[in-house]
């Protein structure tokens, strides 16, 4: 498949002549036409001189036009080995859009294939079609020649939104860049276009057609007699095969005869040398950046495609599933209240140990009978929450209940709905029941809320009732805060996390704290409140036996 520039008549306008043509191109499908925005030119696609003829007899008969052709290109295509995740941030001001994207390897000839693994409770369902959407309408380039991609699956598993600030544009400017940032991870590949080949020429001429061939990088099956002639079918680039025609017919003497039919794309046989002579250079090209851009103190600023890991507000997906793939970590039992130690909690230790090296357990035992260790963290660096817990008004070995508040609300199904009608309504359900329960169990409860998309958030710690809540600052997201605070204040109390996130249990293992999924939470919840009913039920019935007595006595004055 060669590409050629289509060069108009003087006095022809482009988008006219751009109309007409595309008439030709839906009759047929061997053509295909590119327009380019920059250079306003039109380039066609075709098969080459040949057909390149028929072409301009057509053109001038159907519309009175006529044209030439520039030089006929190569029309390369880009695909990758390996399965990587992209991620596309856009957060100027008053606009923030995040998409994340896993890229793999397809089947061969397979183009294009697009798919969704992405729960509705991390992106609604309207922006997720907006994605796919965007992924579609473009023709994605790659990062080698700045060629169009093929053979690829793109499946989106994750992104988020803003609810006042996000808008239609904000989710293709993260899409596109979320392409372009996984194909500068991933290891591309150069694709070209191959001919099914099929020689018939004397015999004498079979041992220089097959050195032929095979000086292309193409490839020949062992010759075949066809009566007097001999015969030979392969495959070769169309950049080697140029005007070998016209060789056959050289050295023949016009006895051989070569027939072309178009083979697809395969792996180019000159990757290196077609990637120096294009000499692209993917982080130039503006209108197709790698790059992100990110909010911070009320302005926007770019971060390079190597550097976004670093600034992206949600965690990764393909490292997270990498995890769980390591082992499943089994869900805890729905018991009244976990009371398991870290050597009982073997299998989730196992992991942690073979993913992140042995642990040396605290004794907290044996710590209690020394004074507290001073942390390595500076005074001025030490959230105000973890300066609250540390005060010495509170004694040693005391419980304390880290909660995930977003996790905790689309676990429950009951909150879940709720959400999906009002979030702030969810939030102070969960804060009224976790109140409720902190007060029969006597506990610390830190209800900790991501707060890190809004720009410019400082970060607040108030206290609701006999709670506390804690919604996080720009740039810090729940798991964070709650690992820090866990591996603070876990040196010296008893801890426990709500969470459902597999990975952030390993991680507050690790810090000597004890995992409580948010189903056992909710069992622990039920139970409370059954208890605090059966209370408040005998309460009740003394009162009444008491007044009971009470008038039995007055009516026997």
């Amino acid at each position: 498949m060669l590409t050629y520039q289509v060069i108009l008549p003087p006095d022809k306008d482009p988008h006219t002549a751009l109309s007409q043509l595309r008439q030709l191109e839906e009759e047929d499908p061997q053509l295909h036409l590119v327009w380019n925005e920059q250079l306003r030119q039109i380039h066609i696609q075709l098969m080459g001189q040949v057909q390149l003829e028929i072409l301009q007899k057509v053109i001038a008969q159907r519309f009175s036009m006529e044209v030439s052709f520039g030089q006929g290109n190569i029309v390369y295509k880009e695909t990758i080995a390996n399965k990587v995740e992209g991620v596309g941030h856009y957060e100027p001001l008053r606009h923030y859009a995040e998409v994340h994207l896993i890229l793999e390897p397809g089947e061969r000839g397979s183009g294009l294939c697009f798919d969704v693994q992405c729960p509705e409770e991390v992106l609604e369902r309207s922006w997720q079609r907006l994605v796919l959407s965007h992924l579609e309408e473009k023709t994605h380039l790659g990062v080698l020649t700045g060629s169009p991609i093929t053979d690829m699956k793109i499946t989106l598993v994750g992104g988020r939104a803003h609810e006042k600030h996000t808008e239609g544009g904000d989710f293709r400017q993260a899409t596109y860049r979320a392409v372009r940032q996984g194909l500068m991870q991933a290891e591309s590949v150069l694709l070209e276009p191959w001919y099914d080949l099929r020689l018939e020429l004397p015999p004498g001429s079979v041992g220089r057609a097959m050195a032929d061939i095979q000086r292309m990088g193409g490839v020949v099956s062992p010759p075949e007699n066809q009566g007097e002639e001999a015969v030979l079918t392969g495959r070769a680039p169309v950049s080697a095969l140029g005007d070998y025609a016209a060789q056959v017919t050289a050295y023949t003497k016009g006895q051989g005869r070569l027939s072309l039919a178009l083979g697809g794309y395969a792996p180019c046989h000159d990757q290196q040398q077609v990637v120096e002579q294009m000499g692209y250079d993917p982080q130039r090209d503006l209108e197709n950046s790698p790059d992100s851009v990110f909010c911070a103190h009320g302005a926007g600023f770019a971060v390079k495609w190597d550097q976004v890991p670093e600034y992206m507000h949600l965690p990764s997906f393909l490292e997270k599933k990498r995890e769980e793939t390591v082992e499943a970590i089994p869900a805890a039992p729905a018991v009244s209240r976990y009371t398991g130690s870290l050597e009982e909690d073997k299998e989730l230790m196992a992991i942690y140990e073979r993913t992140y090296g042995p642990i040396r357990r605290r004794d907290f035992e044996s710590r209690a009978k020394k004074p507290p260790e001073k942390s390595e963290q500076p005074e001025e660096e030490k959230p105000a929450m973890r300066q609250t817990l540390s005060g010495p008004g509170l004694s040693r070995r005391e419980e304390y209940l880290l909660v995930d508040g977003y996790n905790i609300i689309f676990a429950w199904d009951e909150l879940k709905t709720i959400a999906q009608k009002s979030m702030d309504t969810a939030r102070q359900i969960l804060m009224d029941i976790l109140s409720n329960y902190q007060g029969y169990r006597g506990n610390h409860v830190i209800l900790v809320f991501d707060a890190y998309k809004v720009p410019g958030n400082l970060g607040s710690v108030s206290r609701y009732h006999n709670i506390h809540v804690v919604y996080t600052k720009e740039a810090e997201t729940a798991d964070s805060y709650i690992e820090k605070t866990t591996y603070s204040i876990a040196r010296h109390h008893k801890v426990q996390v709500a969470t459902s996130d597999n990975l952030e249990q390993v991680i507050i293992l690790g810090h000597g704290a004890l995992r409580i999924s948010a189903a056992e939470l909710r069992a622990q919840v039920g139970q409370v409140k059954q208890q605090i009913d059966q209370i408040l039920e005998e309460s009740r019935r003394g009162k009444n036996q008491a007044l009971g007595h009470a008038l039995e006595k007055a009516r026997e004055k």
